[in-house]
C-alpha cells in the first residue's frame, strides 16, 4: 500500500472517529455523564486535527472554487449513485431504519449540491455568498438558507423549534 493509501485510510478513520465520539458524547450527556460527554468531545476534537494534517498531507485542500467543485461532485455522486443504490438494498432487506436514514440522506445530498453550485457559481462572478442564517435540521440534516427556518422541514417533517442554526 502506497503513501497516499495510507493518508486515505488515515483520514477516513479519523474522521469516522470524530463522528462517532460526538455522537457518544451526546448519549454520555444524555445519561447525565457531563465529564464523559467532555471526555468524548476533547478526543474528536483530536481526532479532527488528526484528519484535517492527513487532508492537508495528501493534497485534499486546494482552493476554495476547486473545493466547491470538489464538493459539488461529493455530493453529486451521493444523491445520483450511492443513495439509490444502498435504498434499494435497505428496502429490499426490510431494514427500516437503514431506509428511513438513506431517504433523509439522499434527498438533504442534492439540496447541498444546489447550495454548493450557488455558492461556486456566485465566487466566479467575484463574490462570497451574501450575509445569511444558516439553519440544520438534527433530524435529517436539513440545511436551510433564510432569517428562520422553515415552520416544517420539507424532509422529515421536524419542527422549526428542533432546527439549530450555524455560525
Amino acid at each position: 500500500m502506497a503513501t497516499k493509501d495510507n493518508l486515505k485510510a488515515a483520514f477516513a478513520g479519523e474522521s469516522q472517529a470524530n463522528r462517532t465520539y460526538l455522537a457518544f458524547a451526546k448519549k454520555a450527556e444524555a445519561d447525565g455523564l457531563k465529564q464523559i460527554a467532555k471526555l468524548f468531545r476533547a478526543v474528536a476534537e483530536a481526532e479532527t486535527v488528526h484528519a484535517h494534517a492527513h487532508l492537508r498531507a495528501m493534497g485534499g485542500v486546494k482552493t476554495t472554487v476547486d473545493n466547491l467543485q470538489a464538493a459539488i461532485e461529493g455530493e453529486g455522486y451521493e444523491f445520483q449513485e450511492m443513495y439509490p443504490s444502498f435504498l434499494a438494498q435497505a428496502e429490499g432487506e426490510g431494514d427500516k431504519a437503514a431506509t428511513v436514514s438513506f431517504k433523509f440522506a439522499m434527498a438533504v445530498e442534492k439540496l447541498h449540491h444546489v447550495l454548493y453550485t450557488k455558492a461556486l457559481e456566485t465566487l466566479k462572478a467575484g463574490k462570497d455568498l451574501a450575509s445569511a442564517r444558516i439553519w440544520v435540521c438534527p433530524i435529517c440534516g436539513n440545511t436551510v438558507v433564510g432569517e428562520h427556518p422553515p415552520e416544517k422541514c420539507d424532509v422529515c417533517g421536524a419542527p422549526a423549534s428542533k432546527f439549530f442554526e450555524v455560525s
